[in-house]
């Protein structure tokens, strides 16, 4: 009798401080709950190979019936109140972690041991052996919580109002397959007897109805929100964590919806930004400006649909051709945009390829499109976005208006002359 309510004790104890974590965790740190949990799992690997209690059906390590059937739970309630990809982190960590400590000390075996004056040597075959189990008991860990998920989500669309009954049936199923694969191995390392693996199980079942108990009562009495409707099978250990959907969203926010180019508000403070550096480096900057010839005519022959694709083919060719540190811009309907570190004459080569790759994609040919460019370089004439943009427009201008489908810049003018000028005079060097 005391050896049970020693066990009762111990798994009240150990729930009330991990849920104590857990409930603190906005203020604290998740990162607190979950190194709390991995701390654990030295020890509970370690009383269930060695440290047994006798109960009247059979014997019982607090290891396994109470600290492990203890970090299922609190995995499971990781996962109803934050999601699939932070309960997963835990997991790698333990089972990376273990295989790490098995990888050393491999290496540490190979050490000429001195020993202490009092005579003492390192146990290394007892480290072998925990190691072992350790690494065995992450691995069943990894696929309990992947199964305890599985089954907790599908068992929600036919127990949403029976909390209770859901987690305890969840928790039940996966300690009974966690007690088949675990003793089969301290069997096999340890000698256990059979009478292990029924006290086991049958400690792991009481565990399982006072845990659940208690998950429910903290979730109705602690966690105010309401527990998530289930999210399908596919969110497991697949779903993006809040950084990672803000970060996602991030790449996406200043970005055309079509074409998945930079839009016109982050060229207006990209650009800003570019000719500032420009001026205060005296590295060069220019500035392509390309539209697509008779666009119109696209739109009004083939319909929209087919315009958004030759939008899309466009800005996929200028996403190829451009450097990883140029920016490409959708700016208008039609209307393109290209800030390269490049000087002048680089920059019209650079309108050049585009001009004949568009007409040889395979993608466009078929519309017989062109791409007319204009090109405008920073230089002491042009020392402001407004300036390098009004410039290339009007080089843009030029081009549409003697017959499309090509590139002016003008080289060797007094933008180019100019910046060679600027570029010796050391002006926006910033020294």
């Amino acid at each position: 009798m005391l050896n049970s309510l020693l066990l009762l004790g111990e798994a009240a104890l150990y729930f009330g401080a991990m849920t104590t974590l857990f409930r603190f965790r906005h203020r604290i740190g998740l990162g607190v709950f979950v190194c709390a949990l991995g701390v654990m799992h030295f020890l509970e690997t370690y009383l269930a190979s060695v440290f047994y209690v006798a109960l009247p059906f059979g014997m019982v390590s607090p290891g396994s019936a109470v600290l492990f059937s203890g970090k299922l739970v609190m995995l499971l309630l990781l996962y109803i109140k934050e999601d699939a990809a932070t309960v997963r982190q835990p997991i790698y960590g333990l089972l990376l972690g273990n295989a790490l400590m098995i990888g050393l000390v491999l290496i540490l075996r190979m050490h000429a041991i001195s020993p202490l004056p009092s005579g003492n040597l390192p146990d290394i075959g007892f480290i072998d052996q925990m190691g072992w189990l350790m690494v065995w008991g992450t691995t069943l860990l990894f696929i309990d919580a992947i199964l305890i998920i599985l089954l907790y989500e599908k068992l929600g669309r036919y127990l949403r109002k029976a909390l209770f009954t859901r987690i305890l049936v969840c928790v039940a199923c996966v300690l009974t397959f966690d007690q088949a694969g675990f003793f089969t191995a301290l069997h096999f390392v340890t000698g256990a007897p059979i009478a292990v693996f029924f006290g086991g199980w049958f400690a792991k079942m009481v565990a399982a109805l006072a845990y659940a108990t208690m998950l429910v009562a903290y979730l109705k009495w602690f966690e105010a929100r309401q527990v998530p409707a289930p999210r399908g099978l596919s969110d497991i250990f697949d779903t993006l964590t809040y950084r990672e959907r803000y970060e996602a969203l991030v790449q996406h926010v200043g970005r055309d919806g079509l074409t998945g180019l930079l839009h016109r508000g982050r060229f207006d403070s990209d650009g800003e930004a570019a000719v500032t550096a420009s001026l205060r480096t005296a590295k060069p900057l220019s500035l392509l400006i390309i539209d697509v010839d008779h666009f119109k005519s696209i739109n009004d022959r083939f319909g929209h649909a087919e315009g958004d694709k030759v939008l899309k083919s466009v800005a996929a060719l200028l996403g190829e051709i451009a450097s990883p540190e140029d920016q490409v811009f959708r700016i208008g309907g039609e209307e393109f945009a290209i800030l390269c570190s490049r000087p002048h004459s680089l920059a019209r080569l650079l309108g050049e390829s585009i001009r004949h790759a568009v007409k040889a994609s395979a993608a466009t040919s078929r519309f017989d499109i062109t791409v007319s460019a204009g090109i405008s370089t920073v230089s002491e004439s042009t020392r402001c976005l407004a300036d390098l943009f009004a410039l290339a427009d009007q080089r843009l201008y030029k081009a549409k208006s003697t017959g499309r489908d090509r590139t002016i810049g003008e080289p060797g003018g007094h933008e180019a002359d100019g910046l060679k000028a600027w570029t010796r005079s050391g002006l926006g060097a910033g020294a």
